[in-house]
């Protein structure tokens, strides 16, 4: 009878747990992550601005200034001496040069605080001296008088010994005039910051030992290269 009764009564089976809820936790990096990108963002924006801005006053500056390149010719060379020995390569050498160097500009001057003139023959440095600085008004013109003399052992290949031979016999020798400056461009109250241009002059220069006409002609005039 008790077996009956609980037949007919309900059965509902085991109590059905309740759903779980899934809980994500937020990385604890992801705020630094952002913060970081902010801040890289940031500083790319501020240096493309400065680079604009950077650029617009260069060309700015151009259009107004309009810098032209400065000039400079080898007016005259006179070489009295240039006796080479291969024995001991031993080379005695006398050269004197008159250098003109025009600024063109309207508004920039230019100050020439430091020049070291080299004289190479065929790549072999002969001879090296520093000039007077100066400073280069607008639209002038400047003179230059180095002179390169001594003795000095030049050890030569047997190319170079080959085209002194020649030039020996020609009376006319390629010597290589190089002027390293540091200089700086004024413009009003302002003044750039050091260049270090440099100036190259491939001369022919007729030797003229005996003071009378050179055998190899007169030395021509010769414009020299300016170099940014």
């Amino acid at each position: 009878m008790h077996e009956k009764q609980q037949l007919n009564g309900a059965y509902y089976g085991p109590s059905i747990p309740p759903p779980t809820r899934s809980y994500n936790r937020p990385s604890r990096g992801g705020g630094f992550d952002c913060c970081c990108g902010c801040i890289f963002n940031l500083i790319f924006k501020l240096i493309l601005t400065v680079i604009i801005i950077i650029g617009i006053a260069v060309f700015l500056f151009w259009l107004i200034v309009r810098p032209n390149a400065v000039k400079v010719h080898v007016t005259d060379a006179t070489l009295t001496q240039f006796n080479y020995t291969n024995n001991n390569s031993n080379l005695n050498y006398n050269l004197a040069l008159n250098i003109t160097i025009r600024n063109p500009n309207r508004r920039l001057g230019i100050y020439y605080d430091s020049i070291e003139a080299r004289a190479l023959y065929h790549d072999a440095r002969v001879d090296s001296i520093i000039l007077d600085p100066f400073y280069q008004g607008h639209k002038t013109t400047h003179f230059l008088n180095p002179s390169f003399k001594g003795q000095k052992v030049v050890v030569l290949s047997s190319d170079q010994s080959l085209e002194l031979n020649k030039e020996k016999d020609s009376g006319v020798y390629e010597i290589d005039v190089k002027m390293y400056l540091k200089v700086r461009f004024k413009l009003g109250v302002f003044k750039t910051r050091k260049m270090k241009p440099k100036i190259t002059c491939e001369l022919r220069v007729p030797l003229n030992s005996g003071g009378g006409s050179p055998a190899g002609g007169s030395f021509e005039a010769t414009k020299c290269d300016w170099d940014r």
